[in-house]
């Protein structure tokens, strides 16, 4: 007798931690596909709490933080991924998201050191050297700021912002050949992205004097979204 009642204490146990188990994932799982739909409150209430009972969770920690920030709770967000530090001080994914939220709250040389941080460890990190050298290119660290993008473009041919953001420093230094070329490179590369398509078609209509190549850009840049070029095609009397 008494060991049928051992056995079924046993086994209750064992639903209740594997009930436990569900929910705490059921968190997890909802947190992530909330965040990836948009809906950042929902997602930083359910990372938070799965984080009460898994306080070490990289992927809750990187995500919750991302939720923040696209709530414009800078502070929070920081303190998100401080906390994750804590654990895991030399997590470079945790590190990429510090380096993202210091440079969403306008702390750019916080931020720089941060991707300096990641990139002493591992000097090929792509995204590392992208966003430092966006974050240097806007402290007006030109040329630094084109060695990292330089040496992105060499390890990631197929990533279209490293040519994106390459091109924003051409453009920014006066080079405007180079910048047209990196942003036809970024469409080459990804012929949907809007965000070079609008780039592009400003320097042809604002500073090439070429109004038909700008038209084209802005047309198809419209035509995915980006009110920016509707608004430039409005304005040259083209509409959509």
């Amino acid at each position: 007798m008494l060991i049928r009642l051992v056995s079924s204490l046993f086994l209750a146990s064992l639903v209740l931690i594997g009930s436990y188990s569900l929910a705490q994932d059921d968190f997890l799982s909802q947190g992530l596909a909330a965040q990836k739909a948009g809906k950042h409150q929902e997602a930083a209430d359910l990372l938070g709490k799965y984080l009460e009972k898994e306080p070490k969770s990289i992927e809750a920690r990187r995500v919750r933080a991302q939720a923040l920030t696209a709530l414009e709770k800078g502070d929070a967000a920081l303190e998100e991924v401080n906390r994750g530090l804590s654990y895991h001080p030399k997590d470079t994914s945790l590190l990429l998201a510090k380096g993202g939220v210091l440079a969403g709250m306008g702390r750019r040389e916080e931020a720089i050191k941060v991707y300096s941080q990641v990139l002493q460890k591992d000097p090929e990190n792509v995204e590392a050297l992208k966003e430092r050298g966006e974050q240097q290119s806007h402290e007006g660290r030109l040329e630094e700021a084109l060695k990292d993008l330089d040496q992105a473009a060499r390890l990631a041919p197929k990533d279209p912002w490293v040519f994106n953001k390459r091109g924003m420093v051409y453009f920014v230094q006066g080079n405007l050949d180079k910048a047209v070329a990196d942003f036809t490179e970024a469409i080459r590369v990804k012929p949907d992205g809007v965000h070079a398509y609008f780039f592009r078609g400003s320097i042809y209509q604002h500073h090439l004097n070429q109004p038909q190549k700008a038209a084209a850009d802005y047309r198809i840049a419209c035509k995915e979204g980006h009110p920016l070029a509707c608004r430039e095609l409005e304005k040259m009397g083209l509409g959509q």
